[in-house]
């Protein structure tokens, strides 16, 4: 009987129907082979550009640029 709470689901509520917002700052995405990519925010492009110089030892990064308010301010693309 007091194994019941094992068998019930544990999403509570609705899902949102908004997408998420991104906060201000700089992103770089980084890709594992065979699983989905993460996006990781820097305050500073100094320190998104260190941030990639790292992770590009053990995966594939992309830099996405800045995040003002929504938008992208610069694209790029390097892997």
């Amino acid at each position: 009987m007091f194994n019941l709470y094992i068998f019930q689901d544990l999403t509570m509520g609705r899902p949102p129907t908004r997408p998420a917002r991104l906060k201000n700052g700089f992103y770089i995405e980084l890709k594992v082979p065979g699983s989905s990519s993460i996006l990781i925010r820097r305050d500073t492009k100094e320190q998104m550009m260190m941030a990639a110089e790292e992770y590009s030892r053990s995966k594939t990064v992309i830099i996405r640029g800045e995040m003002f308010n929504d938008k992208w301010i610069a694209e790029n693309s390097k892997g």
